[in-house]
């Protein structure tokens, strides 16, 4: 507690007992922070001793924060700054995690400044020029395979999977995923198939192993594509499909269907009409095919701190602007299927996985790189939980082809079988 004779520097304010406290400038401006978003029920507790917050109902977590610096940084731009004091240890979180995450980010929706905004406006940002997409993705996918064997399921799918039921496992919904967008394409025997961004493989591989079709996979990752072929290989597919280390952009011939599940994210918007073009090239005339995203409810850009530290130049879209792809050929949207609350038990499936292999990854990275994608996976939990992202897949085919699917029975017709 302050003395009196610094009373001028500090105001009446109620504890979480009720009784009367008297903060610093410091606590000032962090209750100050914590009503413009809303009061959500954290409790503050500062490096001078003030308690701040969380006066009413149960408090979700309890954050302490180390340094006057570090408090300056959150009250200026605590969309950015939480996951840089996270990382660095300045700010430290008692209690749940991801619950914390997901009232600050409703919060934060009511939170505003003029300083903020003029901090969006001029944030540099990552751009997704062919050269730029190489750097990005390596950022992230070339991270090493060994890193992500640790916490994905053994397919090494890094995208969102599809739970039938809620009790079903990691391992059996990304098979159910990958069934399931097989089922939205109609793929048959002998048909010929274009991936762009194909990550591991596991798509690609389930396609031909299960659905007789040829594929051609596109990537940039070298380490991706190296495990992709030698899986390949080892399962006897190699002549069914073609790993491709090059950018989506250089995709030439034509298919019966074209697929990209999760590689949206990282195009860029103003790459959207030319990767229209590219599909519309690269589609027979009865082509058909399926992009799967994380998105967004409206026009906006991705969280700072995840463009950052974790994904360089990726920026979800809404659905009007993925639309974009498919309006300039023509296409004909024939389904949208919104999977957000199935991308949310996803990564908590991948946090709890990531947590128990703590130990391991403090050894291949130290303990900064463990904090950053501790708060990356919690706040991507969070983030689906309460609606910032979502998840859109969307199926097209021409706009004149009438072989379109009567009734959706042959979606689910299995999966309830």
């Amino acid at each position: 507690m302050k003395q009196d004779n610094e009373s001028d520097l500090t105001r009446a304010a109620q504890g979480p007992d009720g009784e009367p406290v008297r903060l610093s400038i410091d606590g000032q401006l962090m209750s100050a922070l914590l009503r413009s978003m809303g009061e959500p029920p954290v409790r503050i507790e500062l490096w001078n001793g003030d308690e701040v917050g969380c006066t009413k109902g149960k408090e979700v977590a309890r954050i302490r924060i180390a340094n006057r610096k570090s408090l300056l940084k959150l009250v200026v731009d605590p969309e950015f700054q939480f996951g840089e004091c996270f990382t660095e240890g300045t700010l430290r979180v008692e209690g749940d995690l991801v619950k914390l995450l997901a009232v600050l980010m409703r919060g934060l929706n009511k939170y505003t400044s003029a300083v903020r905004q003029f901090i969006d406006w001029s944030r540099r940002r990552h751009t997704n020029t062919v050269a730029d997409s190489r750097d990005n993705i390596h950022a992230h996918y070339d991270l090493g395979n060994d890193f992500y064997k640790l916490w994905l399921d053994p397919q090494l799918a890094y995208t969102c999977a599809y739970f039938p039921t809620p009790s079903t496992t990691l391992a059996a919904a990304q098979v159910a995923k990958m069934d399931l967008v097989c089922r939205k394409l109609r793929l048959q025997p002998g048909e010929t198939v274009v991936e762009a961004g194909c990550g591991w493989g596991a798509l690609a591989l389930h396609m031909a192993a299960n659905f007789g079709v040829k594929v051609k996979a596109f990537n940039i990752s070298h380490e991706q594509m190296e495990y992709a072929r030698q899986r390949a290989r080892a399962e006897g597919l190699g002549d069914c499909v073609e790993f491709i280390e090059d950018d989506y952009r250089n995709i030439s011939g034509n298919f019966d269907a074209f697929v990209s599940v999760g590689m949206l994210e990282h195009v860029g918007r103003e790459n959207y009409r030319e990767l229209g073009t590219i599909i519309d090239k690269a589609l027979s005339t009865n082509g058909r095919g399926l992009i799967h995203s994380i998105g967004l409810v409206r026009p906006a850009p991705l969280n700072a701190w995840i463009e950052r530290r974790i994904f360089p130049g990726a920026n979800p879209p809404s659905l009007r602007e993925m639309l974009e792809v498919l309006e300039v050929p023509g296409f004909s949207v024939l389904d949208v299927e919104n999977l957000r609350l199935h991308y949310a038990l996803t990564l908590k499936y991948w946090r709890e996985n990531y947590e128990n292999a703590i130990a391991e990854v403090t050894r291949m990275y130290g303990e900064k790189f463990v904090r950053i994608w501790r708060v990356y996976l919690s706040g991507s939990q969070a983030a689906f939980e309460t609606g910032q992202l979502q998840l859109f897949q969307v199926v097209f085919a021409r706009q004149y082809t009438n072989e379109v699917p009567w009734t959706r029975g042959y979606l689910y017709g299995q999966e309830a079988a």
